[in-house]
């Protein structure tokens, strides 16, 4: 008996806990702009299969939008019963998977608290093997509602990246 326990030990791997999520990611699309502005900037992201990442849908095929930023709007965390602004903007996309074809990146200035013309950075980081930054561009959204193509970039059936451009494609969804 005692060594059927041991044997039936040894074969019953430990359970995963609950909860558990491997976080895995190929691909981190970063946009990004003055810490403290007042304005709402988006991300539009598209996949080879044509599915739109965006707040309205957070996830499409291999991609998640893991953060919406709405500039100052809900930047305030309470830590140890301390209210404090968080002044980063930030909205980050991962691609969790290879899918070759062509994405295409687009930001959006959604919302105008102040008026005024917003400077964003763009980052696409291949983080599998390695962190390597494939494209990192900076633009200049004018007004409310002006929608700009940030990069698009093919990925290959290995992984590897080919083709980055700035061509424009238009995804914001107008109603």
């Amino acid at each position: 008996v005692f060594l059927f326990i041991i044997a039936l030990l040894a074969m019953n791997p430990k359970a995963r806990k609950s909860g558990d999520v491997a976080a895995k990611a190929e691909f981190i699309l970063n946009l990004a702009w003055g810490d403290d502005d007042p304005n709402d900037i988006d991300m539009w992201v598209q996949n080879p299969a044509g599915d739109v990442v965006w707040f309205r849908a957070r996830e499409a095929g291999l991609m998640h939008l893991d953060r919406d930023d709405r500039g100052l709007t809900n930047d305030t965390l309470v830590i140890d019963g301390r209210r404090i602004v968080n002044p980063l903007n930030q909205e980050v996309v991962t691609v969790r998977g290879i899918e070759p074809g062509e994405f295409t990146v687009n930001v959006q200035y959604y919302d105008s608290k102040n008026g005024q013309p917003v400077d964003v950075t763009i980052s696409i980081i291949k983080v599998n093997p390695r962190a390597d930054v494939v494209f990192y561009g900076q633009l200049t959204l004018a007004r409310k509602g002006d929608e700009a193509t940030a990069a698009r970039f093919t990925v290959l059936g290995d992984g590897s990246i080919g083709n980055v451009n700035t061509l424009a494609k238009t995804l914001v969804q107008r109603s």
